[in-house]
Parts: structure tokens; C-alpha cells; sequence
């Protein structure tokens, strides 16, 4: 497994967050049985980053906590059936399946931290494993799909002892 992490901006966690980063992807990767080796590049940036990204991807001119770029439409979420044949889905100098891209919002990792009392470190690794079930193929736009996810993260979170407290 290999993980890209590019900060655009200053980082200043009191943990190992590219440790804790790889932990949650590993763990996730676990979650669901992917059964390749895999890459995934993370982005760590601000309000002001990551509000040009959510503009120019998704035509919402506004910051948010984290953004997902999944490389891999699947037949349905965790169905990794059609992986093999499709050749541009491996980095051919690694062979690893390239997963996808993940930003994170500094700003908003401490903000809702906060809001939401529980560690910047519970936000930070919450926020990773949502974006791999999206890169996973699950979403959240019904309330059936959102139950899916939220107990998703929350036995990935669990599996690495990260609770709310």
C-alpha cells in the first residue's frame, strides 16, 4: 500500500498523522476486502484551499471538511468483480490500483473537533475513513445509504480503538 500525503498548508497535529493516515486506509482496505494492493494520495489544505477545489470539481463555491476522488466506478459499492479488467486502474510502475485522492480541511478537522467534543486526531481519522468507503464506492445521498456508511466508519474507527471521547 503506498499513501501520497501533500500539505498545502501548515500542519501542526500532536499525533503522527501520516502514521494514523495509513493506519485508517490499511484498516479500511481490511474493512472491505480489497483484494489488491492499492494507492491513495491525500491532500491537506484549508478553507480557502480546498473551497478552488469544491468550486472547480463540484461547482459549489464553498469550503468543506473533506473531499473524495474515487478512480473506480463500481457495479455496486465494495463489488471489485471488474477490476482486473481494466488496466488504467493500476499504476503500471507499482502495479498497485490506484484508489483515489483524498483533501482534507485543516480548518474545519480542529472546528469540528471541537463542535462535535471529541479529538482532533477522532475528526482526522473519521474524516479518512469516510473518503475511502466513498472511494469504495458507498455514498450517503439517501438515508438507507448514510446508515450503510456512518456504521461503516464508525467499525473501522472502532477496530483502531479512535472513539468519540
Amino acid at each position: 500500500m503506498t499513501v501520497y500525503i501533500e500539505n498545502e498548508c501548515e500542519v501542526n497535529f500532536d499525533f503522527d498523522y501520516e502514521k494514523i493516515a495509513k493506519d485508517v486506509i490499511n484498516t479500511a482496505i481490511d474493512f472491505v476486502k480489497f483484494p489488491f494492493e492499492s494507492e491513495v494520495s491525500i491532500t491537506i489544505t484549508n478553507d480557502s484551499g480546498i473551497q478552488v477545489i469544491n468550486k472547480e470539481f463540484r461547482e459549489i463555491d464553498a469550503p468543506t471538511d473533506v473531499l473524495s476522488f474515487p478512480m473506480i466506478e463500481y457495479p455496486e459499492a465494495a463489488d471489485f468483480s471488474e477490476i482486473e479488467e481494466n488496466d488504467d486502474l493500476f499504476n503500471p510502475e507499482s502495479g498497485e490500483v490506484i484508489l483515489g485522492d483524498i483533501v482534507l480541511n485543516i480548518d474545519r478537522i480542529y472546528k469540528q473537533a471541537e463542535d462535535f467534543g471529541h479529538s482532533v486526531l477522532r475528526e482526522y481519522a473519521f474524516l479518512i475513513a469516510h473518503s475511502m468507503l466513498h472511494l469504495f464506492g458507498f455514498d450517503h445521498m439517501t438515508d438507507a445509504e448514510a446508515e450503510v456508511m456512518e456504521n461503516k466508519q464508525r467499525e473501522i474507527l472502532d477496530i483502531l480503538g479512535i472513539s468519540r471521547d
